[in-house]
């Protein structure tokens, strides 16, 4: 049995500083101990920014489990050493009940916006062939800052990492010939057009003019390029991006970007083994649900009760973090083989079905057979009421739709917490 795979310094042998220590793993085999500094051949990869957070950690596992070599840099500001552990653990368990070779997989302990620590390892993929410079044939982009509230508190940290840091790592890959980018929207980008809407579609917010077709009665349709209504400095980062991956894209059509509007994402990996572990503490609903349930804080705060919805608590469209991380795969296989409308692209992931905040506690609850104590709260700033896909292009174009319940998500957080050893003893 081999060690486990280390932070290494792209081209070196000496370890990388990182904020936790290594953690064995000894039960990975050889062919999963791949890092940094060795012979990569003409061996494809796929580089994942900030591949060790929630959605990226997850989407690392699913590219694996495809059969796609991975590259992570995650710099731990806002995740664990000892995901990468997780994740190339369950892709060998993977790979071994299907009888399959395992992928490569590395780590670089690294921020994206540390031009010379990435232009180091990109030069560590350079190859020289007739139709590439770079092994490295799609990014996959995850490395942003993400709280709502956050962001309205301190709107130039959002812009500098989201948007300024964007530009530069754009630039990096261009020089590297790497054109092939999968970008992590958000739905926050429709802002208040939510509201008037009994779902979202990608044709209410868009970077240039187009013309559609109305499903409802099937006439031709025009969206003005735009939007109006973003309540947040986060979303406007979102915005702001793609519509610069839009023009870099209309000044060289050698470039493929598809941005991925992700609605909620919940649950975790159905084994247990991985799930969301922020160091920073979240204000989403699911691992604010975590506290209370593991007893590490005593109620959980429920923001609105007067919204124009059955219960007054606000709508979601919940989303298991799995599905999500599959949908990566879908874009990256079109955007391979050339399935994409143009050179920009913008895709809904989402159920297409909306849950209210209380409908999801109570099957936590059903779930876990624990009661959650709830506090209800004046709404927060930057909030809207509702917030439902329409994932139509994403089924047609990409070929992927969702395959879990919200009873599903429960189901593995629940099991992810008890595997885990964090939850308490008391029960309803």
């Amino acid at each position: 049995m081999a060690s486990s795979p280390s932070c290494h310094s792209p081209g070196t042998s000496s370890p990388l500083f990182c904020s936790d220590p290594p953690t064995p793993a000894t039960e990975l085999e050889d062919n999963l101990d791949e890092h940094s500094g060795q012979d990569h051949g003409y061996d494809e990869y796929v580089l994942v920014t900030g591949g060790l957070g929630f959605i990226g950690s997850h989407t690392s596992l699913e590219l694996l489990k495809a059969g796609y070599n991975i590259i992570i840099v995650d710099n731990l500001s806002n995740s664990y050493r000892d995901v990468f552990e997780r994740i190339l653990l369950l892709a060998k368990l993977h790979c071994s009940a299907a009888g399959t070779k395992c992928p490569k997989a590395e780590l670089s302990c690294a921020d994206y916006r540390d031009i010379s620590a990435m232009s180091i390892l990109l030069a560590t993929h350079a190859v020289v062939t007739p139709r590439r410079s770079s092994n490295i044939i799609g990014v996959i982009h995850f490395a942003a800052y993400k709280e709502v509230g956050e962001s309205i508190k301190h709107p130039l940290k959002y812009y500098q990492n989201n948007v300024q840091g964007l530009i530069e790592f754009i630039s990096l890959l261009d020089d590297h010939n790497i054109k092939s980018f999968i970008f992590s929207s958000s739905a926050s980008v429709y802002g208040t057009l939510s509201e008037n809407a009994s779902g979202l579609r990608e044709e209410a917010c868009v970077h240039e003019q187009e013309t559609y077709l109305d499903p409802a009665t099937t006439n031709q349709l025009h969206s003005e390029q735009g939007c109006t209504g973003i309540t947040n400095p986060y979303g406007r980062t979102k915005f702001f991006a793609e519509a610069i991956l839009a023009d870099v894209c209309k000044s060289d059509p050698s470039w493929t970007v598809i941005a991925l509007r992700y609605f909620n994402p919940i649950g975790c990996d159905s084994s247990g083994l991985l799930g969301e572990d922020p160091r920073e503490s979240p204000s989403n609903l699911f691992p604010a649900a975590i506290k209370v349930l593991t007893g590490q804080t005593p109620e959980l705060s429920i923001y609105g009760t007067d919204w124009a919805t059955p219960d007054g608590s606000a709508i979601r469209d919940f989303i298991h973090v799995s599905d999500l991380a599959r949908g990566h795969n879908a874009a990256l296989s079109a955007a391979r083989d050339g399935r994409i409308q143009g050179t920009f692209r913008t895709f809904n992931l989402g159920t297409g079905s909306g849950h209210s905040v209380l409908e999801v506690i109570q099957t936590l609850e059903d779930v876990s057979s624990r009661g959650i104590p709830t506090k209800r709260v004046s709404r927060r700033e930057g909030d809207v009421g509702v917030c439902v896909a329409v994932p139509d292009r994403a089924g047609v174009e990409l070929g992927w739709r969702t395959e879990r319940s919200l009873r599903d998500a429960c189901v593995d957080l629940w099991n992810y917490l008890r595997l885990d050893g964090t939850t308490t003893t008391t029960t309803t």
